[in-house]
């Protein structure tokens, strides 16, 4: 799926951007045309008006007469142009031949005025020529027509380079532009392709974990329906149901809260919370659960009270999280710290304990939703591998991080960092 849709991305993307280069590459060759062609026309009119310039009209009594010895390129007495004229020609203004230069001309004038593209056969082969046409006039009068024609090369050389240039540089252009759109796909697909694994990694392991606790209440619902060997046998399927169940509610609950706080939380939530105090709240309720356990719990926290912008609800059960963590990983005459301190901008939570620590190789994958060290000693002990997950969603919608550092078998420790707004700290 994804190769197809990175296939589609590039065919697009090359598609709309060769669509691009090629109306570019049209019109680039266009517009030079266009003016290479308007600059040869000048040339060819500024010659035009050079010739019909020595032309001289003779009176002999009633009779008017045009001389041309005068007229470049067509006077024997002219000086001559450097110029690339094939042929000159001057026609009265009854359109009869009177003189020329070059090829020899038609006796009349049967071409339209202005300028002209002509196609003639030269050594067996076609070559292109511009032709003028114009009229000549002498104080309101028409002296006749003069007609000259010059080769196009100095037009198409260039052009044909120009053509050679886009039609190599064209394909070439559209190969490097599929290339970097199936590059550029392969980037903007890789957070989709990663979430679509996350999304699939997530949905496997949410049914794989609902699959146990349903399998264990479908068949202890079973053991009760049967007829009952005793009553507290009967007793103790419906017990063993009801915690299956209440464990099912905890993950469903879990998923939820995982799914409703992606992305950003609204602004409005947050609200100014003294950190210490709250911290001091959730030690109070662990310190009486720490000496049932046998486990030492040490809460060491400021004494001034310390603001920042958070939503009491979500930190709380961040912090939670991690206590609950170290509790279930710390056997009895362990230790457990919470702490709290300013650091510069930032506020510094940390939960240490002196459990049995993490393996290097998991400390990568520890925040990852249902990723557990040990998944046979979780499951027996309750746990669904989304504790720490929701600590770093609930950390990030703070924007702030979440670390951890772990020796196995001495200890590990969590580390909470929050921004702290320093215009409200006291």
């Amino acid at each position: 799926m994804f190769v197809s849709s990175r296939l589609n991305l590039a065919r697009w993307f090359t598609l709309s951007m060769g669509s691009i280069l090629v109306v570019f590459a049209s019109v680039l060759y266009t517009r030079e045309a266009r003016d290479r062609l308007h600059v040869f026309d000048q040339a060819l009119y500024s010659t035009g008006q050079v010739v019909a310039s020595g032309a001289e009209e003779i009176v002999y009594g009633d009779i008017r007469q045009i001389d041309l010895e005068n007229a470049p390129l067509l006077g024997s007495d002219s000086l001559r142009l450097d110029t690339d004229i094939l042929w000159a020609r001057w026609y009265t203004p009854n359109k009869q031949l009177l003189q020329f230069m070059g090829d020899i001309p038609p006796h009349t004038l049967d071409q339209d005025l202005g300028f002209q593209t002509l196609m003639v056969s030269e050594a067996e082969q076609l070559d292109r020529l511009r032709q003028l046409t114009v009229p000549v006039y002498r104080e309101g009068r028409l002296l006749g027509y003069l007609q000259l024609a010059a080769s196009l090369d100095p037009v198409e050389h260039p052009l044909q380079e120009l053509r050679l240039f886009l039609v190599l540089g064209v394909p070439i252009t559209l190969i490097v532009i599929a290339g970097a759109g199936w590059i550029l796909g392969g980037m903007a697909m890789q957070p989709i392709r990663l979430s679509y694994q996350r999304l699939q990694q997530f949905t496997a392991d949410a049914s794989h974990e609902l699959r146990t606790p349903l399998a264990a209440i479908v068949s202890n619902a079973q053991v009760a329906l049967m007829e009952p060997v005793s009553l507290e046998e009967q007793t103790a399927c419906l017990k063993i149901i009801s915690e299956v169940s209440e464990s099912m509610g905890d993950l469903v609950e879990r998923l939820l809260f995982l799914a409703r706080y992606q992305g950003d939380v609204p602004s409005q939530v947050f609200q100014t919370l003294d950190i210490c105090h709250l911290l001091a709240s959730i030690g109070a309720d662990y310190a009486s659960q720490a000496s049932g356990l046998g486990v030492q719990f040490e809460a060491d926290l400021p004494s001034a009270p310390c603001h920042l912008q958070a939503e009491p609800d979500l930190l709380r059960q961040a912090v939670v999280n991690l206590l609950d963590n170290a509790f279930r990983y710390t056997s009895a005459g362990g230790t457990i710290r919470l702490s709290c301190r300013g650091q510069g901008s930032w506020l510094s939570i940390q939960v240490h304990d002196s459990g049995i620590g993490i393996a290097a190789e998991d400390l990568p994958h520890i925040f990852e939703r249902f990723y557990r060290v040990n998944k046979v000693r979780s499951r027996h002990s309750g746990g669904y591998g989304l504790g720490l997950a929701i600590v770093r969603q609930i950390i990030d919608l703070h924007h702030g991080y979440v670390t951890v550092s772990s020796i196995p078998m001495k200890g590990t420790q969590f580390e909470i960092r929050l921004p702290l707004n320093q215009a409200m700290a006291s």
